[in-house]
């Protein structure tokens, strides 16, 4: 052999030497000895105590998937027992997290290109306690250490294959929340596929999604409301792409309201995007706010089933895009799509829905017009006095100034039954800074409209409300489709309200309510049978005591209403029929709810009334109670209508009269005679004639 041979062979040599000894070293080193640097080390680099209380030792194994001679080279199996991380000085509580044992298998070769190649770690039995506190501390953001922004980025990178674990514990306690939450997390028996959990069909972008992996199920209480609830995820290692959907998939109950969804999570590391479809149900849309952040009104029970498309980094905010979602409120159908923006100064939500078929009775819980069974069923704890009519539930304005709203809302048909033929509906709601304007608020109604804007400020306490409405072309005989004598008739309603008022509930609005109101109807029927149909038991009672068992026909109903702090007083309140025409006056009282009128009968024509003193209706607006007065009515005298006891008629009242289908209005005959009626006469009418 020669030199350079002999060289060779001695370096050779000499490297296989310090190999086998570095891996002596390693085998029999007790890695023990570490254990009090690597626990200070790493407990100075988080802040908080870290500590490896077990065994840490190292075993070694050579991988028969390598090939050649790759597979004669051990690699390390690291293992590490009872590892505690410690919470913040500020959480209470001693440990964040615990660990049984932990171990990891590392490839020794790919070192030598400063690549830590992790081929897979086992974690059993691992335990998180996340907590937050009232003052907002929580134990889950770690403080950074300083670093020098000039230093060059780490040659060094990090590959991990593989994380498993056979069973996890998570609590979460959030004072801000109202949360305590336990969930235990196991590994499914065999990953399921996609589209088998979700139902979707073959498709190439589902059927590129990862399997589900684990299985989890959670329980607890989730603002202040019982939570329970299953799903599955996927792999540890699917959340490290950021490219490729992660599959997530839930069913959680939290209080009355259930949240199921199926879908993916995109960038699931710095939660990117989410494409899901999502079902919801519950008592209340209303309850949907303490677990979502989404403003909603009181409603019956719902259900809704839509795609749910969210991105959480746009640049005006997260956006989530509930589309073309179908579902129930009460007995109504839903249809539409709603977007939420969490954009500044507020988040806002943006859509528009459609009902096909709308019941009525579904839109009682948005006014507290429900019965408190139904209040109760919804989680509502003001219930409605026995004694009171008008709604007193308050309206939750403390929170409207929390997101901006712009909804339009389209009711194809309404459902009410016979009694109020109200045909459809439109509104288009805009929130504001805590105000609400709803601008249309319109209504088909027998032929007809009822046309309003409603603006609701709710960043005044008490709420200030203002509602401008206008009632145009009722007809009568589409009123009361069933009542024969009306079938015939040309008659129609038209009026016209303003008021405002200040006060969180609708009783409260009314009660402090100044305004006016004008309302005319022409053409009608009038009978004992009639106000049986409508179940008015006060009109029946009245109209049996003026016109006793007869149909009388009505010319012109004309009232003229002052409203001023909740005191309804009539200017003008005068029905004008074929035998009489009656005069009431007095005063409504919305605030207590208390009825004091007098209603004044006088006879037409030939015609006499058996009746021989005014009527009166007292009591409330739920106990109504009807009269016969103690003194006598004024005589009139027998062959005219006195209607110079009334005052004239104001021009708000005179502009409601619309001819009816080319037939004169009588309205406009009795309030043009009103008009132009001498100072301190009586207008005298003979029956069939017209005014002049």
């Amino acid at each position: 052999m020669n030199r350079t041979g002999k060289v060779l062979s001695w370096t050779g040599g000499i490297i296989v030497v310090v190999i086998a000894s570095i891996l002596i070293f390693l085998a029999t080193f007790d890695l023990n000895r570490l254990k009090p640097t690597i626990n200070e080390k790493v407990t100075a680099e988080l802040h908080r105590p870290f500590a490896i209380r077990g065994d840490l030792g190292v075993n070694w194994q050579r991988q028969p998937d390598e090939t050649g001679w790759r597979r004669w080279v051990p690699w390390p199996m690291l293992h590490a027992e009872d590892i505690v991380l410690g919470n913040p000085p500020q959480i209470p509580g001693d440990n964040m997290v615990t660990l049984q044992r932990v171990e990891a298998l590392i490839s020794p070769l790919s070192l030598l290109h400063k690549e830590l190649y992790i081929q897979r770690i086992w974690l059993k039995q691992p335990y998180a306690s996340i907590q937050r506190l009232a003052n907002g501390d929580n134990n889950w953001t770690f403080a950074a250490n300083k670093t020098d922004p000039s230093a060059p980025p780490s040659s060094w990178s990090v590959n991990i294959n593989d994380i498993v674990f056979d069973s996890g514990k998570v609590d979460f306690k959030d004072a801000t929340l109202k949360a305590d939450v336990q969930a235990v997390i196991d590994p499914l028996g065999k990953p399921l596929p996609f589209n088998e959990v979700t139902g979707s069909d073959n498709k190439p972008q589902t059927n590129s999604v990862p399997e589900y992996v684990f299985g989890w199920k959670v329980e607890g209480k989730y603002n202040g409301e019982p939570l329970n609830g299953s799903g599955k995820v996927g792999g540890m290692l699917s959340l490290r792409s950021a490219e490729r959907p992660f599959p997530v998939q839930a069913d959680v109950r939290s209080g009355t309201t259930r949240i199921a969804l199926a879908g993916t999570l995109t960038d699931p590391m710095n939660l990117g995007a989410l494409d899901l479809q999502l079902k919801l149900s519950g008592r209340s849309l209303g309850n949907l706010y303490g677990i979502t952040g989404v403003l909603l009104p009181n409603t019956p029970s719902y259900s809704t089933n839509g795609r749910l498309i969210a991105h959480v980094h746009g640049e005006g905010g997260a956006t989530f895009d509930y589309q073309d979602f179908n579902g129930k409120i009460g007995s109504s159908d839903i249809h539409g799509n709603l977007k939420y923006t969490a954009s500044k100064p507020r988040p806002v939500l943006k859509g528009e829905l459609v009902s096909k078929q709308l019941l009525f009775a579904d839109l009682a819980p948005l006014i507290g017009a429900d019965s408190n069974k139904q209040k109760k069923q919804r989680g509502e704890k003001s219930l409605q006095p026995a004694d009171k009519v008008l709604p007193v539930e308050p309206f939750e304005t403390k929170s409207w100034d929390v997101m901006d709203a712009d909804v339009k809302f389209t009711a194809k048909y309404i459902e009410h039954g016979k009694s109020l033929p109200v045909n459809n509906l439109y509104t288009h709601l805009i929130l504001n800074n805590g105000e609400i304007l709803m601008d249309p608020l319109r209504f088909g109604v027998a032929g007809g409209s009822l046309n309003s804007t409603i603006r609701l400020d709710g960043s005044k306490n008490p709420m200030q409300g203002k509602v401008d409405m206008h009632a145009r072309r009722f007809q009568l005989k589409q009123l009361l489709p069933d009542v024969e004598m009306m079938k015939n008739s040309r008659g129609q309603i038209n009026g016209d309200a303003s008021l405002t008022g200040r006060g969180n509930s609708v009783a409260a609005l009314l009660g402090s309510s100044s305004g006016d109101l004008c309302v005319l109807m022409n053409e009608g029927m009038i009978s004992r049978g009639l106000m049986e149909i409508l179940g008015l038991n006060v009109g029946n009672y009245l109209v049996s005591q003026i016109f006793g068992d007869d149909e009388v026909k009505i010319n012109c109903v004309a009232a003229d209403v002052n409203i001023r702090d909740g005191l309804a007083s009539p200017r003008l309140l005068v029905f004008d029929t074929e035998n009489a025409i009656i005069n009431v006056t007095g005063q409504t009282n919305f605030a207590t709810e208390r009825l004091d009128l007098s209603i004044d009968p006088q006879s037409k024509g030939m015609r006499l009334l058996t009746l021989r003193s005014p009527l009166y209706v007292k009591g409330t607006f739920k106990n109504p109670q009807p009269g016969v007065e103690a003194a006598p009515l004024i005589a009139r005298g027998a062959a005219a209508v006195a209607l110079g006891v009334v005052v004239a008629p104001a021009a708000a009242l005179l502009a409601l009269v619309s001819p009816s289908e080319g037939e004169e209005n009588q309205c406009g005959q009795v309030l043009k005679q009103m008009k132009d009626k001498p100072k301190g006469k009586s207008v005298v009418v003979k029956k069939g004639a017209k005014a002049k």
